[in-house]
């Protein structure tokens, strides 16, 4: 499950979210103090498959929106290293 918490004192519209740079979901409008939540399996993909939580891992998730003046809202979530990824960067450190 995504849970999306707008916790500015702006409305927010034209919403969407993207999954691995692949699968988007959009919602018409997130309200200041208001909160979203989605299945992840809802994020679709242009050919119209879905992401599949059980088969793949979530690596990257950004934000767009609209805020009242028109300007664009924009949030990436940072990841830690995780996997294969922290323990190869961790060995490159000890050398």
């Amino acid at each position: 499950m995504l849970t999306v918490d707008n916790r500015t004192r702006q409305n927010w519209a034209n919403v969407e979210v993207w999954l691995n740079t692949h699968y988007r979901m959009q919602f018409r409008d997130i309200p200041a103090g208001g909160r979203m939540q989605a299945p992840l399996d809802f994020f679709v993909a242009g050919f119209g498959q879905h992401f599949s939580f059980n088969k793949q891992q979530v690596r990257d998730l950004r934000l767009t929106a609209k805020l009242p003046d028109g300007t664009t809202f924009e949030s990436k979530k940072q990841f830690e290293l995780d996997g294969l990824d922290s323990v190869l960067r961790d060995m490159a450190k000890k050398k």
